[in-house]
């Protein structure tokens, strides 16, 4: 079975505009959400959480430092891009 496709087969997402609908909507319902928290009584154990956004914040922040810090850890855990290829012998070596 090959992975290769015809350059008239195109998908759902190739179309931009496509694309473009798909963020406008799930911006659409992150403010509705952001809306929504305004309107429901908390039951907060520290005040901090009273804010209004505060999950949302918190989960941005908390996403955010994840990636900073996958980046920087990849710095000491990346390999060699032939790390798992073995090494070539030399037939003069023989």
């Amino acid at each position: 079975m090959t992975d290769e496709r015809r350059p008239d087969d195109r998908r759902w997402l190739d179309d931009p505009r496509h694309v473009t609908l798909i963020v406008r909507i799930l911006t659409a319902l992150c403010a509705l959400a952001l809306l929504a928290d305004l309107f429901y009584s908390k039951h907060p154990y520290f005040s901090i959480e009273e804010w209004p956004a505060f999950y949302a914040l918190y989960g941005f922040t908390g996403s955010v430092a994840l990636v900073l810090t996958a980046k920087w850890l990849r710095r000491f855990l990346k390999r060699d891009e032939d790390y798992y290829e073995p090494q070539e012998r030399n037939r003069d070596d023989d």
